[in-house]
């Protein structure tokens, strides 16, 4: 099983950041701005769609506000496994750290959603920029 593990620094509160994780329907907007251009919410899922035009249906497995931790997974014909948590760890009052981690079967996909969550990267960093000096 392929494991993609993202541990992005972020130069903001990680109640601000966890704030936009748990805020399931708004990824365009508050955290992932130009990498997703749309989400809509259908009961305890959201369909995303994504800048090279590709939707998945993301399911909500769990929302840990204690832990600032959220789960979700994807069931799709091309995906046998995929299971992804997103968590906010605290670095002091102005920074966090974000840990993306995501479990996925067939391998043969890795390649792919590893040069997706690049560009995932880059959008959460738009969505958090360093505080002016």
């Amino acid at each position: 099983m392929a494991s993609i593990h993202n541990d992005i620094r972020l130069s903001a509160s990680a109640h601000d950041v966890w704030d936009a994780v748990r805020d399931f329907g708004a990824l365009p907007q508050r955290l992932a701005p130009g990498f997703v251009t749309a989400c809509t919410l259908d009961g305890d899922a959201r369909i995303v769609t994504f800048a090279n035009g590709s939707v998945a249906r993301e399911v909500l497995v769990d929302c840990d506000d204690a832990r600032r931790r959220l789960v979700y997974a994807i069931n799709s014909e091309r995906l046998k496994h995929y299971s992804a948590s997103v968590q906010v760890i605290a670095e002091g009052d102005k920074s966090c750290r974000l840990v993306w981690i995501i479990d996925m079967l067939p391998n043969e996909l890795a390649a792919y959603v590893q040069g997706q969550t690049k560009d995932a990267v880059i959008a959460i960093h738009k969505a958090f920029p360093p505080a002016a000096a």
